[in-house]
């Protein structure tokens, strides 16, 4: 199965290095009004060739081929517009309907760690945490639908010195009474009472200064720190997990790679980075000065590895975790899927390891670390999403929320179902609504949080792409036929049918961009032109009424491709489809 923008790219780029004897040359496809598609290259090679624009397309023109695909000719200042024939439309559909991967390309197989979702034990999950779990999940997802190994790496927060207070809080409130609050709803009652301990000067400073003992005890694996450590991270664990579940990621325990995970390796990236001359000391500290990072004083950006106090940092840790990646799991690529805020410290880095050496692997090849830049959730003032208290959103609260109001909506218009069937539906609703509204843009953006938007059910939303999968079941279950058993010959005799078809032509290639770019923006983008183009075909071009059989049916299989492609899309996104709606 082919996709028409791919064919007619490569084609163009042949006819381009045999007129000119350029290569890697892009054709420039872009979307006509005139044609299919319409390639503009020969603008900007005209200057490059020594020809006006139109002499360029015409020699180009002479050496491009698509007679098995459809016709082309130059128009305007020297554009060429491709009209893909139909019969090759139908024979291409025809090949997508028998792959069961539906068009989606099985790429040279990759090593990919990606490091996303990250919580911190003994707190709980704001809606900060939202984006880096649901942008990480889909890439996760995506990635492993072409066929690469992925390995999910929850880097939660599981070390240092807040469980020094932590330790100590408990020990100070019982066994008992400390498990009983560890277990409350909040995860952060726990964690602000021992931070307010901490930050308590009134007795002047002593118990800040045995929770600063207490650091050094747990590093040392002093037992019972180390017991009640555990305890801590396995409360944490099952909420964290009862969040995920809520959200129906893929992230299990065998994906926990915290912090801890990396302690025995500081020391060592600390001597090795001594001994490679990258490590000096300053002001006390350890510290790595990577080229090219200087502040506004332009004096170099120091890289701290190891406090004046002796204590490792968040940058230690960075580095121990991509010496370990792609030194013992050989990943070909690193995506950290981490707020845009931290821009500057993966950069440093990315460039201290790469001045290591560590980015190079055992085999010769080179490790690629790329920092997926996640943007902020806003509220109505443009400000961090936030309580009315100024207290960060609770994720648990958050999605309660989108479940609710979607219930309300489908106790409105599903008086048919049962009471647990319209729960589950208002489930997939309300949670698909708020993940699509955050995965419809791009991950380096900000959004503005409208739980009236996410949950229409008209425009670019989750409940619209859920509602046409739905509605496509619905025209099934109503002529009692099975869509996986849809595939009879496509005759594309109508506007709306060849759109349909070209548009469910693309789905291979998007998927693809998708994980190259690393932008599920563009699968949502592709969905809801997807369903769009449905919505205009199934106006146009009835159905289950057809005027013939043989229509009939070539409807019904684009009807049925429609829907998984739909399905497939939404599910590589995270998002489920409801049966109905």
């Amino acid at each position: 199965m082919l996709d028409a923008a791919s064919v007619l790219g490569d084609r163009v780029s042949a006819a381009i290095e045999a007129a000119f004897g350029l290569t890697d040359v892009d054709p420039v496809l872009r979307p006509s009004q005139f044609a299919d598609t319409q390639a503009n290259a020969a603008l900007a090679l005209a200057k490059k060739v020594g020809r006006n624009p139109r002499e360029t397309a015409a020699a180009i023109l002479a050496e491009l081929d698509l007679s098995d695909v459809g016709t082309v000719e130059v128009s305007g200042p020297g554009f060429l517009n491709v009209t893909v024939n139909k019969d090759w439309i139908a024979r291409q559909i025809a090949a997508l309907v028998a792959d069961p991967r539906l068009g989606v390309p099985v790429q040279p197989a990759r090593v990919i760690p990606i490091d996303y979702s990250a919580p911190n034990v003994a707190k709980e999950m704001h809606v900060g945490h939202l984006r880096t779990t649901i942008v990480g999940d889909a890439l996760a997802r995506t990635l492993e639908a072409l066929g690469h190994r992925v390995i999910r790496q929850n880097h939660i927060g599981d070390w240092g010195t807040p469980f020094g207070m932590l330790i100590e809080h408990y020990l100070e409130v019982g066994g008992e009474s400390a498990e009983a609050d560890l277990l409350r709803t909040d995860p952060n009652a726990f964690y602000q009472a021992a931070r307010a301990k901490f930050d308590d000067d009134s007795d002047g400073g002593a118990w800040a200064t045995r929770a600063r003992e207490r650091v050094v005890l747990l590093q040392a694996k002093d037992p019972q720190s180390i017991e009640i450590w555990r305890g801590m991270i396995g409360h944490s664990t099952e909420y964290f997990h009862a969040i995920y579940d809520a959200l129906a990621v893929t992230l299990t325990d065998d994906d926990l790679a915290g912090e801890s995970f990396y302690d025995p390796m500081l020391q060592d990236v600390c001597d090795e980075l001594e001994r490679l001359g990258l490590a000096v000391e300053s002001d006390g500290a350890l510290c790595v000065f990577p080229e090219g990072f200087t502040g506004r004083d332009e004096k170099p950006l120091p890289l701290i590895i190891r406090k004046s106090d002796g204590g490792f940092g968040y940058a230690t840790t960075d580095l121990a975790a991509i010496r370990y990646r792609a030194q013992q799991l050989h990943a070909d690529q690193i995506l950290y899927v981490v707020g845009a805020s931290q821009a500057l410290h993966f950069r440093m880095v990315f460039a201290a390891a790469e001045k290591a050496g560590w980015l190079t692997r055992p085999d010769g090849e080179r490790t690629v670390p790329v920092h997926v830049q996640i943007g902020s959730v806003l509220g109505e003032d443009g400000k961090i999403l936030r309580t009315r208290s100024g207290a960060p959103l609770r994720l648990a609260a958050l999605l309660q929320e989108g479940v609710d109001r979607a219930s309300a909506v489908v106790e409105e218009s599903r008086e048919d179902l049962t009471p647990a069937e319209r729960a589950d539906i208002a489930r997939q609703v309300g949670v698909g609504a708020v993940k699509y509204a955050d995965l419809s843009v791009a991950h380096d953006t900000d959004y503005v949080f409208d739980f009236d938007r996410m949950l229409a059910l008209t425009g670019n939303t989750g409940p619209y792409l859920q509602y046409a999968a739905a509605r496509i079941r619905s025209i099934f279950r109503k002529a009692e036929l099975d869509p996986a058993t849809q595939s009879a010959p496509v005759v594309l005799g109508e506007p709306t049918e060849r759109a349909l078809a070209l548009a469910l032509l693309g789905y291979g290639a998007v998927v693809a961009d998708v994980g190259d770019q690393q932008a599920p923006h563009r699968l949502a983008g592709y969905l809801f032109e997807l369903a769009q183009a449905f919505t205009s075909f199934y106006d146009a071009c009835p159905v289950l009424t057809a005027d013939d059989e043989a229509t009939r049916s070539s409807r019904l299989t684009l009807t049925a491709a429609t829907l998984r492609v739909l399905v497939h899309g939404l599910d590589l996104l995270g998002i489920a489809s409801p049966e109905r709606m």
